[in-house]
């Protein structure tokens, strides 16, 4: 039963706009009547959420908590350095952590234009194609780079661009780049951002999302106001 529910955990946790339970039930192969079962307490824990008008079923608070408690020693010393940035940019800044392969959104400050982007805490994303994994794999040994590169690079298939451009992308972030994506993850959004380590070796990303009508127009100023961050959080 435990790993049946991580099962609906984990494609929640990817599938951020919500499911019906249908949906889920074709997505785990388990019968309708299970998931049912599954749901309801997950429900009672407030690890899961079937608000109306929420999208269906989606990941809940509970689930969000445990996110936001997350190597809060390093949340609190970026928290600030969000903050001087979306009020910098008017944009909103997104806050992730590295967990295993994915991206895990832990913290954000939500940008004051009335056209902006916002995500969910507790959401999951894939390296390649974000601004915060691509921060994140800079970040990191070549060698473990490379292995997580490759593995994300069978999983899209067809659609991957060539392996040799998605590590020359890593490379050049490493050299100094600003690690960006352009409507590559989501259609109509783009970002840009920056990773750092702390000592226990955890990897943080700060990113800033905008939608991509504005974002050819501010793209030099918002990575002006990027570097500044990265100079304000290493002073």
């Amino acid at each position: 039963m435990i790993s049946r529910a991580a099962d609906i955990l984990r494609l929640l946790g990817r599938e951020t706009g919500g499911l019906s339970l249908g949906q889920i039930a074709k997505h785990v192969e388990l019968p309708r009547s299970t998931v049912q079962r599954i749901v309801a307490a997950l429900v009672g824990e407030g690890f899961i959420s079937t608000r109306r008008g929420d999208g269906g079923i989606r990941l809940g608070p509970e689930i969000q908590s445990l996110a936001q408690a997350v190597s809060s020693d390093m949340r609190a010393r970026l928290r600030p350095v969000m903050e001087r940035l979306s009020e910098a940019t008017s944009e909103t800044v997104d806050l992730a952590i590295l967990e295993g392969a994915r991206m895990l959104f832990v913290d954000q400050i939500e940008g004051s234009h009335r056209l902006r982007t916002v995500s969910h805490i507790g959401e999951r994303f894939p390296l390649t194609t974000t601004a915060n994994g691509r921060a994140a794999l800079a970040c990191m040994t070549r060698d473990r780079a490379l292995a997580l590169i490759r593995a994300e690079h069978r999983d899209r298939g067809a659609y991957a661009p060539p392996l040799s451009d998605m590590v020359a992308q890593i490379d050049a972030i490493r050299a100094g780049d600003l690690a960006h994506d352009e409507n590559e993850h989501t259609d109509g959004i783009c970002a840009m951002g920056f990773a750092v380590m702390d000592q226990a070796g955890d990897i943080f990303s700060v990113s800033v999302p905008v939608p991509s009508s504005r974002y050819d127009r501010v793209k030099p100023a918002l990575a002006a106001a990027i570097r500044a961050a990265i100079a304000d959080l290493e002073s």
